[in-house]
């Protein structure tokens, strides 16, 4: 005996939904091979839970799509602003700059290393630290930087900061579709084995290939055991199924 499986996607839980509703909403209540209250079911949830898999995977595919472009924003606004470090640390080095100069950007006065900037936090953190200290520099009298200038990095910074923003609302987004998705599925199944078991317990007094056929028709789906499959071949071929010809 074939046993039945309940569905392991999203797409075999919207086709199985379906099918059951659409052979039952025609149907006079009399005739009707699942519940009234299975059919409202699906009818208010099948169009719930595609929409929400719809906007889950637009989602994602969007993210995918603007990953490359946000991580070349976040590459040039790393390199604009180790590269005005490395500017203002050439020109202490040429002693036109006095060593303190460093202290308005956060740095150690004697230490001429480029701070870290791999991670996104580290880029925030010291994009905000130059930026604020070269202005603040330029304020009291100080000769600006070129080549980059402040100006150009925090373009490049805003960019990224703007990019970077709307990054995180695009993950906290999927994120909420994605713990939606994960309750719906619940639901979804749940509401499958409450259609399936009426469905057999409609067909239960048919014989097993009818009721097999049958429930089938209303999304049902079951597996053969590999012993069970094995016999189903040679059954079907040893007593194969003639189809009258049109005449």
């Amino acid at each position: 005996m074939p046993y039945r499986r309940l569905p392991n996607t999203d797409a075999a839980r919207i086709r199985a939904m379906k099918k059951a509703y659409e052979g039952s909403h025609d149907l006079p209540p009399n005739r009707m091979v699942i519940s009234a209250k299975s059919l409202v079911n699906l009818q208010r949830f099948i169009p719930v839970f595609e929409h929400n898999i719809l906007l889950q995977r637009q989602s994602l595919a969007f993210q995918n799509g603007r990953s490359g472009d946000y991580a070349e924003i976040s590459r040039k606004a790393r390199v604009y602003l180790i590269h005005f470090i490395r500017v203002m640390n050439m020109a202490i080095a040429r002693g036109d700059l006095p060593k303190e100069t460093r202290v308005h950007y956060g740095l150690a006065a004697n230490d001429s290393t480029v701070p870290c900037l791999k991670t996104e936090n580290q880029l925030i953190t010291w994009g905000r630290k130059v930026i604020e200290g070269e202005e603040q520099r330029l304020r009291t009298g100080g000769n600006p930087i070129t080549n980059p200038t402040i100006a150009v990095v925090k373009v490049r910074f805003q960019n990224f900061l703007e990019s970077n923003n709307y990054h995180k609302l695009l993950i906290k987004r999927i994120h909420e579709y994605s713990v939606k998705a994960d309750t719906l599925r619940k639901e979804a199944d749940e509401i499958i084995l409450q259609v399936w078991n009426e469905v057999e317990a409609s067909f239960s007094g048919l014989p097993e290939g009818i009721r097999k056929k049958a429930c089938e028709d209303y999304g049902v789906v079951y597996f053969y055991r590999k012993e069970e499959k094995r016999k189903q071949i040679i059954s079907e071929n040893r007593f194969p199924v003639f189809h009258k010809q049109a005449i």
